[in-house]
């Protein structure tokens, strides 16, 4: 069973855990985010994509023997999170402010930013890094 903190915020996970999130993970090749939930005798309940994809991707973190955060993000964010969330510093999400390539609003003399376009920034910045990375690998074969 795993171990839960006192107040229940953090869940510590064993080696038989890891296990079982993997065999869980291999039962569901292919269903990405279609998960039915039963309990013993009761009904059953479809939970939606959504959810279904947030606990294969925690079981898939968990199988790996990584830890998961799972914390929920407001609307509005401050530049320190935004920055924090992006991997940036706060100058450079400001620099990005300025120039237009994130959006933000203001209130009063500060900088608000959207989640969601923090987070369409954070996917468009890992692209960018995918892509860079996949330049690199065909450049070192094609050295080979």
């Amino acid at each position: 069973m795993p171990i839960i903190s006192s107040n229940e915020t953090r869940v510590m996970t064993t080696e038989r855990e890891t296990k079982l999130a993997r065999s869980v993970l291999g039962s569901l090749e292919g269903e990405a985010g279609s998960l039915v939930v039963e309990r013993a005798g009761q009904r059953k309940v479809a939970l939606p994509p959504e959810i279904g994809k947030l606990l294969q991707h925690v079981l898939a973190v968990i199988a790996r023997g990584g830890t998961v955060t799972v914390s929920s993000m407001p609307k509005v964010l401050t530049t320190t999170a935004a920055a924090e969330v992006l991997g940036i510093s706060r100058p450079t999400l400001m620099k990005m402010i300025a120039d237009g390539t994130i959006a933000a609003h203001r209130v009063g003399s500060h900088h608000r930013l959207s989640s969601g376009d923090v987070f369409v920034a954070l996917r468009a910045r890992r692209a960018r890094e995918r892509a860079a990375f996949a330049e690199l690998l065909e450049l070192e074969d094609d050295e080979v």
